[in-house]
């Protein structure tokens, strides 16, 4: 017998926190959070995460639980989640994916093997020495020339991404996107359920407007400014993520206020227009239209437990 497993996700700002909660009380579920961001600790404004009485008592992990100076990766990912999928699976209950990074749910839901070796990380520095000193598009311009898929499924600002993609090739002489393309055709050892929230681009395009006019409102900028105390730098993989290193840009002159928020929404709506290239390419996904169900999560609630009572997910 699969064990159960439900994934839900979708772009940024769609809605997915509040709606897993609700699915989460209905069917005696806990949370593991998808989101590349959201593990570390005093990064709460910039990602948007979840607050403890939001949680209204459903565990939750992988929420604060690496600190920013330390690198959070998809191998990371996968030893913490498949640790907690066992917590949940011995307490009776359900475990529920929440988050927006496709790659973190693939690896687990397929058991994607990334052959990771930290025997030999000599190419690995000398990568990270060539990225600070001629920039993340040159390294990007690099993989384009021996993996194009995989420079086109991977952001340029991606740079641990990037570097684990040159890496791997100079390591096997083989194409981490053949590599990962054979993994994916793997079958999933979870019975599950894949649900990906979508809305309407223009609406989904204002509320991000608005989630980062609220952010810069609830102390954004002094949020970085701690984080920059505390000793991070932006050279950091968490200072990479979005929210983050365009507010590091304007408290080092290099663009005014105005210049960085308008950076910051833009690169938002990039980064869920990404997002959802990449569920539309995932296998087995139901995807859940909220203006199909008047955008009210109730409707979309009812509409996930006739799913699962179908496929017998209990």
């Amino acid at each position: 017998m699969k064990k159960p497993l439900i994934i839900l996700t979708g772009p940024t700002a769609v809605g997915k926190t509040k709606l897993s909660i609700q699915l989460a009380k209905r069917i005696n579920g806990e949370i593991i959070s998808a989101d590349s961001m959201q593990v570390y600790k005093y990064m709460n404004i910039g990602t948007a995460k979840i607050r403890l009485e939001e949680m209204e008592g459903i565990k939750h992990y992988l929420i604060d639980e690496f600190d920013p100076k330390e690198e959070f990766n998809i191998v990371k990912f996968q030893e913490y989640t498949y640790k907690y999928l066992n917590e949940i699976y011995a307490k009776g209950k359900i475990p529920i994916i929440v988050g927006g990074t496709g790659f973190y749910i693939q690896s687990v839901l397929y058991g994607i093997d990334f052959e990771e070796n930290q025997a030999d990380t000599s190419y690995r520095e000398e990568l990270e020495i060539l990225a600070n000193e001629k920039g993340a598009t040159y390294l990007h311009e690099m993989l384009a020339k021996v993996d194009e898929k995989s420079a086109q499924d991977i952001h340029s600002n991606n740079i641990k991404r990037v570097i684990r993609a040159l890496e791997y090739f100079k390591q096997t002489g083989n194409k981490i996107s053949e590599h990962n393309e054979v993994q994916r055709q793997k079958e999933s050892p979870y019975n599950f359920a894949y649900f990906v929230l979508n809305d309407d681009r223009k609406i989904l395009y204002e509320r991000i407007d608005k989630r980062v006019d609220d952010m810069i409102k609830e102390g954004l900028l002094e949020e970085v400014r701690e984080l920059l105390d505390r000793g991070c730098t932006k050279t950091m993989v968490s200072m990479q993520g979005i929210g983050y290193k365009e507010i590091i840009d304007y408290l080092e002159g290099v663009c005014t206020l105005e210049e960085a928020i308008y950076i910051l929404k833009r690169d938002t709506r990039h980064f869920a227009k990404r997002q959802l290239t990449w569920f539309h390419r995932e296998k087995e996904v139901i995807w859940l239209n909220k203006n199909e169900y008047q955008n009210r999560d109730i409707l979309l609630l009812d509409e996930i437990l006739r799913i699962l009572k179908r496929k017998d997910i209990k």
